[in-house]
C-alpha cells in the first residue's frame, strides 16, 4: 500500500486548476502505461483507463483530479509547491486510490468478473468536467453498466464508508439576481428608484419563500452570499448585485423553489418599481444512488461495509452526472476529525485512511 501514500504526496505538491492538468494528468498517465489498458484522453485534462477482461460488460470508477485556488496552511511536509492552489478537497487521494487500484487490476483481470474503466476528469470543482466526459460517449462504447465513485468525508470516523440510498447529495445552481433601479441625491430620495433596498426586501421574501415552500423536513438552502450596490454613500444606488446559491434533493423541488422565487422577484419589481432580473445556472443535478444496484452492494459485501447515512449532504458533486447515464453509487470514506472540505488547513492522516479505501475499491470490483 506504499504506492498510494505515495501518490496522494506526489499529487498534493502539484495542484492545478480547472481543465488545466498538465503535470497531474501527465503523472496518471505515466502510471497507467506500464499496465495492461487501453488508454484515452475523451476530453481536455481527461486520462481514461480501460481493462478489457474480455467481458459483456463494464464497471467505471471516478477518480477528480482537479484542486482549488487556496493558499495551503496546513504544514505539511510535502505541501503545495504552485502558489495559490492547493488540494483542498482530497481530490489528491481520490486519484492516489484509483491508481492503485488500476494497479490491481492489471494484475488480477483474469479473475474479474467485469472489464473495468477508470475515469480520471478535469474541472469537478468548477464547470463539471463529468458532463462533458459522458457527452463524449466514452461509457457507451465502453458499455458500462455500473460506476462507483467515492469522496473523503471529514466528521466520519477514519476509513468507515458510508452511503445512502437515494439522495446523497443535493443539486445546486448558482442563483444571480441584478436589480437596476433608479439614481439620485440623497437630498431627493424620493425622485429616485432604490435598487439597493429593493434587493434588501428581496432577500428577505426569498428567506421567508425557501422556509415555506417544501415541507420542513425536505433539506434545501437558498442563500446569498455577496451583494455589490451602489456608487456612493449619499447616491440612492441605482444598481444591486445579488449572488446566491440554490440546493435541494430532487428536481421537482428545485423546479418549485425555482419557480417560486421567480414570483418573489416580480413581486419586488411590480412594488418598488426597480427591474428585477433572475438568472439561474443549470448547475449539478442531484447525486442520487441507484437504489437496486445500493442494495447489490450492501447484499453482496455484507453487514456492515457500508453504513448508512441518515440524511443526504447539501454539498454538490459531479459524479450526478455519470448516474444520469448508467447506475451508480456514490460512497463518503471518513477521515475523522479533521478541517472542512475546501478549507486551506485541511489535511487527513493519509498513511491510515487510503489503503482502507483501497480495501473497499477491491470488493467492489467482485461484486456479482
Amino acid at each position: 500500500m506504499d504506492s498510494v501514500i505515495t501518490y496522494r504526496r506526489y499529487l498534493h505538491r502539484i495542484p492545478e486548476l480547472d481543465n488545466d492538468l498538465p503535470k497531474t494528468t501527465a503523472f496518471v498517465q505515466s502510471k497507467l502505461e506500464p499496465l495492461r489498458c487501453q488508454i484515452s484522453n475523451p476530453i481536455c485534462g481527461s486520462v481514461c483507463a480501460f481493462f478489457d477482461a474480455g467481458k459483456p460488460e463494464t464497471v467505471a470508477f471516478r477518480a477528480d483530479m482537479d484542486a482549488l485556488p487556496e493558499t495551503e496552511e496546513t504544514g505539511l511536509p510535502f505541501t503545495s509547491e504552485h502558489p495559490g492552489r492547493m488540494h483542498a478537497c482530497g481530490h489528491d487521494g481520490h486519484t492516489a486510490m484509483a491508481l492503485t487500484l488500476a494497479e490491481y487490476v492489471s494484475q488480477h483481470l483474469e479473475e474479474l468478473p467485469r472489464n473495468v474503466l477508470f475515469l480520471f476528469q478535469p474541472a469537478e470543482e468548477t464547470t463539471g468536467g463529468a458532463g462533458r466526459l459522458c457527452e463524449s460517449g466514452i461509457l457507451e462504447r465502453r458499455r458500462v453498466r455500473r460506476i462507483f465513485g467515492v469522496h473523503l468525508w471529514p466528521g466520519l470516523s477514519e476509513g468507515a464508508v458510508w452511503a445512502k440510498p437515494g439522495p446523497q447529495m443535493a443539486r445546486a445552481s448558482q442563483v444571480t439576481i441584478h436589480v437596476t433601479g433608479k439614481s439620485v441625491h440623497i437630498s431627493k430620495a424620493a425622485e429616485g428608484r432604490d435598487a439597493l433596498l429593493a434587493a434588501v426586501e428581496l432577500v428577505q421574501q426569498a428567506m421567508a419563500m425557501e422556509r415555506e415552500a417544501l415541507p420542513r423536513e425536505e433539506p434545501r438552502v437558498l442563500r446569498f452570499g455577496q451583494m455589490t450596490s451602489g456608487d456612493a454613500r449619499n447616491v440612492v444606488s441605482g444598481h444591486t448585485e445579488l449572488l446566491g446559491c440554490l440546493r435541494s434533493f430532487s428536481d421537482t423541488s428545485f423546479a418549485l423553489l425555482r419557480k417560486r422565487l421567480g414570483e418573489v422577484c416580480d413581486r419586488v419589481e411590480r412594488t418598488t418599481g426597480c427591474d428585477v432580473k433572475l438568472h439561474l445556472s443549470e448547475g449539478y443535478p442531484p447525486v442520487w444512488n441507484h437504489e437496486g444496484l445500493f442494495a447489490e452492494v450492501c447484499s453482496g459485501l455484507g453487514e456492515g461495509v457500508v453504513s448508512l447515512l441518515s440524511q443526504p449532504a447539501l454539498a454538490a458533486e459531479d459524479f450526478s452526472f455519470y448516474q444520469q447515464y448508467v447506475p451508480g453509487v456514490f460512497f463518503f470514506l471518513g477521515v475523522g476529525d479533521t478541517p472542512q472540505l475546501h478549507a486551506n488547513t485541511f489535511a487527513f492522516d493519509d498513511e491510515q485512511v487510503l489503503p482502507m479505501g483501497v480495501e473497499f475499491l477491491k470488493k467492489l470490483l467482485y461484486l456479482p
